[in-house]
């Protein structure tokens, strides 16, 4: 009986993801990668193992607001040491230091911004390999797998290169910074369906429970669940039934809900203080 060896979806998408790390280490110089600790960052992680043989030769890198929900700060300390990580976890300049003309979680975000900043000037990073999606926010869509920056971060929509099949741009001019985007071709499903696959660890917050107090927020016990997480004020659960991966699945195979719908600088807010964000050098 012939086999049939073609790949499955989750198998291309790993492959051209662990390309992509391969070309960014070995095509930028020194490069360091975001870790927030969420679903899409911790299948970076794997898939960042998987490239390069169980060890990541670069630093992750976590700008901590002291905000983040306990349950995240739980599965980081675990983690860390469980997968080897070298972190490099400074905490973020304080909110005063951001534009006062942004809605407030835009401002929480821009802490993430200014710190990501100040370690791009000690640690001197050609690159930083983030987690994004296309299908995530729309300013997102406009990315590419290797994006250009100036050396303070900043992104102009722009003056992004052209990458059509298959090929990237990796040879840049002195002075340029990098953001590469090994996720940008994946959706929120398939994230899901590879965390299944590759029995991967997830924050339990991902999980449907029911919710009473929360964080100053009173849900009255409804059952719900985050579909992203970020910080404490700034982050909220939806409601949802989802209790276990196969029903997280099942349920994106149908909802009309937006992943973003409980962090509402991507939900309810001026999109534009979104893009404001992207373009100062936010991921």
């Amino acid at each position: 009986m012939i086999q049939d060896l073609s790949m499955s979806h989750l198998d291309k998408l790993e492959a051209e993801s662990i390309y992509i790390f391969r070309e960014a280490y070995k095509k930028l110089g020194k490069i360091g990668m975001l870790w927030s600790f969420g679903k899409d960052s911790n299948v970076m992680v794997h898939l960042a193992r998987k490239a390069f043989f169980g060890n990541i030769p670069f630093p992750l890198i976590h700008v901590d607001t002291e905000l983040e929900m306990d349950e995240v700060y739980a599965f980081r300390d675990q983690y860390v040491k469980e997968w080897n990580i070298n972190l490099i976890n400074p905490i973020a300049p304080p909110i005063e230091k951001t534009d006062e003309t942004l809605p407030h979680s835009a401002r929480v975000a821009a802490r993430k911004t200014l710190g990501l900043k100040e370690v791009l000037d000690e640690h001197k990073f050609d690159g930083i390999i983030t987690g994004i999606r296309r299908d995530e926010e729309g300013t997102r869509a406009k990315e590419r797998y290797f994006s250009p920056r100036n050396l303070d971060g900043e992104w102009d929509v722009k003056e992004q290169p052209p990458e059509f099949w298959g090929q990237y741009m990796t040879d840049f001019p002195p002075g340029t910074h990098v953001r590469v985007h090994p996720l940008l071709h994946w959706t929120e499903l398939d994230i899901w369906l590879y965390i299944k696959r590759e029995d991967l660890p997830i924050v339990p917050l991902y999980y449907a429970r029911e919710y009473g107090e929360f964080y100053g927020q009173n849900y009255g016990g409804k059952k719900m669940r985050f579909r992203s997480l970020g910080e404490k004020g700034i982050t909220f659960p939806t409601p949802s039934e989802a209790s276990n991966i196969d029903e997280i699945i099942e349920e994106l195979r149908t909802t009309k809900v937006s992943e973003r719908s409980g962090r509402p600088m991507g939900a309810d807010e001026d999109e534009s203080s979104f893009e404001r964000l992207r373009a100062a050098g936010y991921m």
